[in-house]
């Protein structure tokens, strides 16, 4: 059979096996990498809420130097941002913005004891009393 004069050129790109070679190799590394991200974002969201914890009780010590208390478990944290009907010496507001959620959208719970202290608690992930890891509770105490 005689030659056509021509060949034909030569495709080029991948083989099946190299590509899954290649998804094989990024499949790993997301198995690896993945849950040490996420570990990384509970932790960055638990900081963050002992962070807010200590800013609400700062503002509320200033609330309790310009008032003389706490205010009561009726009023909360709410009174941080509006003056309270009965308190003449307040002299907020004693945030910049307004009062926020805890890392995971739910409102940081107030509590305030018989002795005058306040107890400032963000449930955790979970948004239940007690649990452990991200899950546990954040309080000021």
């Amino acid at each position: 059979m005689p030659a056509l004069g021509f060949t034909l050129p030569r495709q080029s790109g991948f083989t099946l096996l190299e590509l899954l070679v290649v998804v094989a190799i990024i499949g790993v590394l997301a198995g690896y990498v993945g849950p040490r991200y996420f570990s990384q974002i509970g932790k960055s969201e638990v900081n963050a809420a002992k962070a807010q914890i200590d800013a609400l009780e700062k503002a509320l010590d200033q609330y309790r130097l310009d008032t003389g208390s706490y205010p009561t478990g009726e009023l909360g944290l709410a009174a941080l941002l509006q003056r309270p009907n009965n308190e003449p010496k307040w002299a907020g507001p004693y945030l910049k913005k307004a009062l926020p959620p805890d890392p995971w959208g739910r409102p940081y719970v107030y509590r305030l004891a018989e002795n005058g202290s306040v107890q400032l608690l963000s449930y955790g992930k979970d948004g239940q009393p007690g649990g452990t890891g991200e899950n546990a509770d954040i309080s000021n105490h």
